[in-house]
């Protein structure tokens, strides 16, 4: 995705498109790292020495501090001149006008340097850095007020099938809710997207074809259903009138082996890839998790691919084998005792949308595995960052 300057509280999550180097030393000066009593060389564990003064946090002005004598200090408070030492207030006794020394800091004690975080001109976060709050602090601490950034994809959405009728409909006879969209815009938010909705389409191929080329200036074209071997189905088709270029149309895999891959290419103003997701939710999710997300983070500048982020766990159940494509099941995860546990649900189909809106993770049955027994580890792809 090509970069765009956004302020820094809507940079949160995308990642930085621009090298960014420091603007200010950190510490800006020698600072002390607690509350206690700046020091001028060696005292002695037992002596009492005067107090000068007392310097806080954000004080400016200049206090020198000659040997034998102290000056009250605060954490983060500029070291006065002379001093190269702090004690802590837990290790004196006094206070205000004199203090007694419990004992002797060495030089440097509770010191924090001058630029020992960084200089100003260092690097500060590098090209495909992640955006997290802990950035933004860093950024926000060096006067970074905007940011460049990969743009959120912007993920063009259609629904077909003349059975699916919006959510706030009544179903007639034969009929069925949408609930592709709600999961859809949902999952690509949570992936950094914006879905724009093409709407419903019939199982007519003309309305399949003008919804689709309305989401021609998207960054990611989705649509559900219509894309296996029957008679109605006509997404390929006529995503192949656009322009667009076959890629595959089938993935061995279970649940969701009609996944169709097609992409436009220039004269269009860039590459264009459409993904044709199958009608079955439990299909449609698998696919999402498995081959859109990583589509959607490899754009905004993020590393992930299949199956990257899977964890090894181990099951808490007996799981079933699979034959000859890669079985993918929904489960939940607890980490207990410190293994990550993972208990299969098992779905009565494709269809079964209860079982896999269950799932906080998606447990991965290798082709040609027997079926397996509580206590066996297992492979698995956590879906959210709360799943635990």
């Amino acid at each position: 995705m090509p970069a765009r300057r956004v302020p820094l509280a809507d940079a949160a999550g995308r990642m930085l498109a621009e090298p960014l180097r420091a603007s200010v030393d950190v510490p800006f000066a020698d600072v002390s790292a607690m509350d206690g009593y700046a020091l001028a060389g060696e005292v002695e564990a037992g002596a009492t020495v005067p107090v000068l003064g007392r310097i806080a946090a954000g004080d400016s002005g200049e206090v020198t501090v000659p040997r034998g004598s102290a000056v009250r200090i605060m954490t983060g408070a500029a070291m006065p001149a002379g001093a190269d030492r702090v004690v802590s207030i837990e290790e004196t006794d006094g206070g205000r006008d004199a203090v007694l020394m419990r004992t002797t800091p060495p030089a440097g004690a509770h010191v924090r340097r001058r630029a020992e975080i960084h200089r100003a001109g260092d690097p500060l976060l590098a090209v495909s850095h992640r955006l997290i709050p802990g950035a933004l602090a860093l950024l926000a601490a060096n006067g970074v007020t905007q940011v460049a950034v990969h743009a959120a994809p912007r993920v063009a959405l259609l629904v077909t099938g003349d059975e699916v009728v919006p959510p706030e409909a009544a179903p007639g006879p034969g009929q069925l809710r949408d609930s592709h969209t709600a999961f859809l815009v949902a999952a690509a938010a949570e992936a950094g997207a914006e879905v724009v909705h093409l709407g419903i389409a019939r199982d007519d191929p003309a309305d399949i074809r003008e919804r689709l080329a309305g989401g021609l200036d998207a960054d990611l074209l989705l649509a559900t259903g219509g894309v296996s071997r029957g008679e109605l189905d006509f997404v390929e088709p006529a995503l192949a009138e656009l322009g667009f270029r076959p890629l595959f149309d089938a993935i061995a895999i279970q649940p969701g082996k009609p996944l169709a891959a097609m992409v436009l290419e220039p004269p269009h103003q860039r590459p264009l890839l459409a993904l044709g997701l199958p009608g079955n939710p439990g299909s449609a999710m698998v696919c999402f998790w498995l081959f859109v997300r990583p589509v959607l983070r490899r754009l905004q500048g993020i590393d992930d691919g299949f199956w990257a982020g899977a964890r090894t766990g181990m099951l808490t159940a007996a799981a079933p084998g699979a034959s000859k494509r890669d079985r993918f099941l929904p489960a939940t995860l607890e980490t207990r005792d410190g293994k990550l546990r993972v208990t299969p649900i098992s779905p009565r189909g494709s269809h079964d949308l209860a079982a896999f809106a269950r799932g906080t993770g998606l447990l991965r049955i290798p082709a040609g595995s027997s079926p397996a027994n509580a206590g066996d580890h297992c492979s698995v792809l956590p879906l959210a960052a709360d799943w635990g």
